[in-house]
């Protein structure tokens, strides 16, 4: 990761409580504009952050999988869905799955997805910046601030804008 992409993450760790009472009162006030905001920020972040230039939430967290994405994986990996939860997968707090551990183990030394066309819906919607009804994920994406500089750039942008 490069050091501008660690400053990011850095500034949300260091904001981490103004980011907190910011999310207290998005939840409160939910603007109507909300939204459009959002998805402005998310379009001018990746405008200048490219994925694969980090890859932090496929370094460090691991995504909630689903029966379908364990279909869809198995199908890609051409394996039986069973051999796939044996070889890949536990159970969370959640009694969801989840991978064993991080990093993701379909994740490349060059920050590819070796899976990518098939890989779960989590994944798929990550880091859930532009998605309709934003105040419903506002506190998974005050945690994804200290995982993905896009998501800690959003947040700085919706303080000056709200």
């Amino acid at each position: 990761m490069n050091n501008d992409l660690k400053q990011k993450l850095e500034l949300a760790q260091a904001n981490i409580k103004e980011n907190k009472a910011l999310v207290k009162k998005l939840k409160r006030s939910k603007p109507k504009s909300l939204d459009n905001t959002v998805h402005q920020l998310h379009d001018e972040a990746f405008e200048k952050i490219d994925c694969l230039d980090c890859a932090n939430c496929c370094k460090t967290t691991s995504p909630a999988i689903y029966e379908r994405d364990i279909d869809r994986l198995a199908k890609h990996l051409k394996m039986k869905p069973h051999k796939l939860i044996e070889q890949y997968l536990v159970k969370d707090t959640d009694n969801d799955y989840v991978f064993k551990g991080a990093p993701c183990p379909f994740l490349d030394h060059e920050n590819y997805c070796m899976v990518y066309d098939s890989r779960p819906l989590a994944c798929r919607e990550y880091p859930h910046t532009n998605r309709k009804r934003f105040y419903q994920v506002l506190d998974i994406s005050l945690t994804n601030t200290e995982i993905c500089p896009a998501v800690a750039s959003i947040f700085e942008g919706l303080k000056e804008k709200t």
